[in-house]
């Protein structure tokens, strides 16, 4: 761990105040690589200056594009430097969404060299659905494991329009496609693709640029164009709606008052439907969020699916706050295989959970990722079972991923004494200057 990687938390402070979201990394990172579709250059506005997306620039800036932060949250992309096809293999194994740059390099090139994506680990999140998507699309794929490359080439002139259907909603995956289907040669159809709030932020801004698409139910129809260019100078993108669910967690768990400005209430209805459930307090204003703590917290059962339904990012927070409702809460995550890296970690702070697998008449239908054998059914794990309230005390924690690390950042403001949080770094990855922001809601917290 190097200097400057971990937190100093006193807990027990009720957080108050008012807090400007970000803007939404998972729209970010994705509409800065289709920027490298666009004939002539644009600038985002609202980009949250976070180490994923420097890591993304950096990356385009291998490649020959100009890509760069102008502003504080200002991103200028211009894509007609462009002069290399092949993905640096230590920068773009690191981020996940380097995969997406198969979407311009074969647009520009007809060719690409891609490593094998990195990112949080939260499970296997199978690169094969986006290869039989490309596939689809008249892309000749192939992966050499002695390299960690994926080579990618076309087998006609254009990439070419295709129907395709995913086995389970994907979300990198469907933006993917969208990138692919609007330069590629006719009309295309996606079907059960991803409904998130993000793919339609992607959606107006292709459109923005002269894309044609439109979704249909769980469908989204794309009519291919020769050329995207730009209708204005600039696009703004939205802000990000898992952060907004995190700072309500941070004010109910703390017994504090938090309002969450730049977001409409209707992006996030999952969490705060589950919120008046569980007895936390919320009104929706014009383009903000107030959350506060209005009393004893109940406990209740919670089952992560795809959008509109619960956000697996949004579990961890759900969890410290239910250490703090009475009676038992129990959280099945059916999203990734591998999403309790915070349980043992809030077992240290005196949180009571204990792991259990619900009674499930298919996995391999309910289940998001790919289950490979029986022996991997027999030995699923994915509900933990939370029994509270359970007065939190200090600790010494280890953030693993983005969220994880911000659950136990929430959990050490609501715990009592003093914490330490080691990799913060993963945090940094999801939350700009997340200490400065929190030190303005009243938190005694400090980088060390």
């Amino acid at each position: 761990m190097s200097t400057e990687d971990a937190f100093v938390i006193k807990g027990g402070v009720p957080l108050r105040g008012e807090v400007q979201l970000d803007g939404a990394k998972n729209v970010a990172l994705k509409v800065i690589v289709a920027a490298l579709l666009l004939d002539s250059p644009i600038t985002f506005k609202n980009i949250p200056h976070l180490s994923d997306i420097d890591e993304q620039l950096h990356l385009m800036r291998e490649l020959g594009a100009k890509a760069e932060f102008v502003h504080d949250h200002d991103v200028y992309v211009d894509s007609q430097s462009l002069n290399s096809y092949e993905v640096d293999l230590l920068h773009g194994s690191k981020i996940r969404t380097s995969f997406m740059l198969f979407a311009p390099l074969l647009y520009r090139f007809g060719k690409a060299i891609i490593p094998n994506p990195g990112g949080c680990r939260l499970g296997a999140r199978p690169i094969d659905r986006h290869v039989k998507l490309l596939e689809t699309f008249g892309v000749h794929i192939s992966y050499d494991s002695s390299t960690g490359y994926y080579t990618a080439t076309l087998k006609h002139t254009r990439l070419q329009g295709a129907e395709y259907t995913f086995e389970k909603p994907s979300h990198t995956g469907t933006e993917l496609g969208l990138m692919i289907a609007a330069i590629a040669n006719g009309q295309s159809t996606i079907h059960n693709a991803a409904q998130e709030p993000e793919v339609d932020d992607m959606i107006r801004f292709l459109n923005d640029a002269g894309a044609r698409i439109r979704r249909q139910g769980t469908s989204i129809i794309v009519d291919g164009v020769d050329k995207l260019a730009p209708t204005a100078e600039s696009f703004t993108i939205m802000a990000d709606r898992l952060n907004a669910a995190a700072f309500g967690v941070f004010a109910v768990a703390t017994k504090g008052d938090i309002t969450v400005k730049g977001l409409d209430a209707h992006y996030i209805t999952d969490f705060t439907e589950k919120l008046i459930e569980a007895g936390g307090g919320f009104d929706a204003e014009k383009d903000a969020l107030h959350f506060y703590y209005k009393g004893p917290l109940k406990s209740t059962d919670i089952t992560t699916v795809p959008h509109p339904g619960f956000n697996t990012d949004t579990q961890g927070p759900w969890a410290i706050l239910m250490t703090q409702a009475h009676g038992v809460s129990t959280i099945h995550e059916t999203v990734f295989e591998n999403r309790f890296g915070y349980v043992d970690e809030l077992r240290k702070l005196g949180a009571h959970i204990e792991f259990f697998q619900p009674q499930v008449d298919n996995p391999r239908e309910l289940y998001q990722f790919t289950i490979h054998s029986d022996d991997e059914i027999a030995n699923l794990q994915q509900a933990i079972r939370i029994t509270g309230p359970s007065p939190l005390h200090n600790g010494v924690l280890h953030a693993t991923d983005i969220r994880a690390g911000a659950s136990l950042v929430i959990a050490a403001c609501a715990a009592e004494g003093e914490s330490v949080i080691l990799g913060a770094s993963h945090i940094d990855r999801g939350y700009e200057k997340i200490e400065v922001q929190l030190a303005a809601l009243g938190a005694q917290i400090k980088r060390v």
